[in-house]
């Protein structure tokens, strides 16, 4: 019974909802997180003058929500998942960079490149491929012709 409900879902929400649905997930769980138990705040100086980091984690969660949402929608509407998604990690990333150009975390770099790459760069990436893959429509035979 599981297995079918599963299939049903996979074969609803196609294979962008999917991603989006588990982007989503991801981004909301990791949200979580920093509201209930804030990380240290190493290289997000340029974040943490602004709010505490229990306040920015709501960018994820409503990110999140927003992603899951959009795997819903039908292909094309689903566009607005995807830009949401790309809004923290793009303001992470921002955040490390400018922790490593004022000297605060020279380790920035590699986590800024990190999210820049394995997050902003896969979700557009994913952005772009399509739905499914359409075969191409076989020539119909030429009518009152014998083969």
């Amino acid at each position: 019974m599981p297995c079918r409900a599963a299939r049903r879902l996979h074969k609803a929400l196609g294979r962008r909802g999917v991603f989006l649905l588990i982007l989503g997930t991801g981004k909301t769980c990791w949200g979580i997180s920093f509201l209930v138990d804030p990380p240290r705040d190493h290289g997000l100086k340029l974040l943490t003058d602004v709010c505490s980091l229990r306040h920015w984690s709501w960018l994820w969660i409503v990110a999140g929500v927003i992603t899951l949402g959009s795997a819903f929608l039908r292909i094309g509407r689903d566009k607005i998942g995807f830009a949401v998604a790309l809004v923290p990690p793009t303001v992470w990333a921002t955040a490390y960079t400018a922790a490593v150009v004022s000297g605060y975390y020279s380790r920035g770099a590699y986590v800024a490149l990190w999210y820049l790459t394995s997050h902003v760069g896969v979700i557009l990436w994913a952005a772009t491929v399509p739905e499914y893959s359409v075969p191409r429509v076989p020539r119909s035979a030429r009518r009152g012709k014998a083969a």
